[in-house]
């Protein structure tokens, strides 16, 4: 079970936190959480937490709305692999407060990961939130409106703010070949307008957005012609990576376009560092000369193909990330990991890699201040910039890479 509730003694207590404690743990249930959270988290307006007693955070003041909300202390720490947390409340007024009542929980670290990328899959929810103005209101946080002028717009500026762009029409699983079509058709007009415009942009798209789920016939014929609109205008095609179901058709498509006569260089593929495979598959397409944006992965895969710690994860991209610097080939970082972008620019200097000859590349609406300090210091920066009514599945996937997202668009929505 997620929830797992633990009685609490005072010594216990007072050795690891550092606090007199004679209160008693009082039962955790999922909604008294939720109450903590809501009342303590959300409905703040100055985010960060003072240090309290020891290892202790004491929370902000209780909202106007609820006067009888008492101020207390949050602890979190690590147990088993899971983030633990006690939530104290002080059980006396006053300055010498020694009396504390407790709840006590433990989450395991992917729960709210898999709840977001649970939920990206609910078609019902997708049809709800697609058509609702609210819901689009906390979806700009990550995705540039949903018309291509509104997102031109934004590339203007991202322009301007000396960062290039991937823009991308969102879309995904289309039941029918008109509707791949359809997709196709943005995709082309966007190249033209980048054109038309003279913008530092490509373009990416998903094989399943062009009809994959169709056949694969369907979604390489659409890219092919795509690879070829970007050749003649002088762009850049990528494709995104889905899930593993799909993962050997996309690489196998990659490969049969890119070097044809009227395509060259203008297509190219992303890879997930999670996967057990990619390292062949890296290893594969740097042979061929092929751009690789290479991303950790933000699908939920079994630990039979993919790797299930993060610090696993972390440690092949850098060990891919390594590989590809010094291939020769230009390749995209994708990460707002600031560890491993330290990680990369060490390792550029160490071996004198031309800051021109790769780039980081980052999510529209997510660290910004990292992508400003990156243009900065002399780096090339790309901003994937979405934009679509059918924004609902990447917005939740994104929500899964980093829940903490979901906390700063709460506290960041009435603003």
């Amino acid at each position: 079970m997620y929830f797992q509730n633990f009685r609490i003694f005072s010594d216990g207590l007072s050795k690891v936190c550092g606090i007199n404690f004679d209160g008693a743990c009082l039962l955790c249930t999922f909604s008294k959480l939720s109450f903590l959270l809501c009342e303590y988290l959300s409905f703040t307006v100055s985010a960060t937490l003072q240090r309290g007693p020891s290892n202790w955070y004491s929370l902000p003041p209780a909202p106007r709305s609820r006067p009888d909300t008492k101020p207390g202390y949050l602890y979190k720490f690590w147990l088993l692999g899971c983030s633990a947390y006690i939530f104290a409340v002080p059980a006396q007024q006053g300055t010498r407060t020694t009396s504390y009542i407790f709840t006590y929980t433990i989450l395991p670290m992917n729960l709210f990961r898999d709840v977001f990328i649970s939920l990206s899959r609910s078609q019902s929810l997708r049809r709800f939130a697609e058509n609702s103005p609210l819901a689009r209101k906390v979806s700009g946080r990550f995705v540039a409106g949903v018309s291509l002028s509104k997102a031109l717009v934004v590339c203007q500026e991202e322009n301007r703010q000396g960062r290039s762009v991937t823009l991308d029409a969102l879309g995904e699983n289309v039941q029918s070949e008109e509707h791949a079509e359809a997709s196709a058709a943005v995709y082309h007009l966007m190249l033209d307008r980048i054109a038309e415009m003279g913008l530092d942009a490509n373009v990416s798209l998903k094989l399943t957005q062009m009809g994959m789920d169709l056949g694969v016939g369907i979604a390489e014929s659409m890219v092919h012609n795509l690879s070829e609109h970007a050749y003649a205008l002088n762009n850049f095609v990528r494709v995104d990576m889905e899930g593993s179901p799909y993962t050997q058709d996309t690489i196998g498509i990659v490969t049969r376009l890119h070097g044809a006569p009227a395509i060259g260089d203008s297509v190219g593929v992303v890879v997930q560092a999670y996967l057990f495979r990619t390292e062949a598959d890296v290893d594969h397409l740097i042979a061929k000369g092929i751009r690789v944006r290479l991303c950790k992965g933000a699908y939920k895969e079994p630990e039979t193909i993919a790797f299930a710690a993060k610090s696993d994860v972390d440690a092949n991209y850098v060990k891919l990330m390594k590989r590809l610097l010094t291939s020769g080939v230009f390749h995209g970082l994708a990460t707002h990991d600031e560890n491993i972008i330290q990680q990369a620019k060490t390792f550029v200097a160490e071996q004198g890699i031309d800051r021109s000859s790769f780039e980081f590349q980052m999510l529209y609406g997510i660290r910004r201040d990292l992508q400003d300090s990156l243009v900065k210091q002399g780096y090339r920066v790309r901003v994937y910039v979405p934009f679509g009514e059918e924004w609902y599945p990447y917005f939740m996937r994104r929500l899964a890479e980093r829940p903490a997202n979901a906390l700063f668009i709460a506290k960041n929505f009435f603003r």
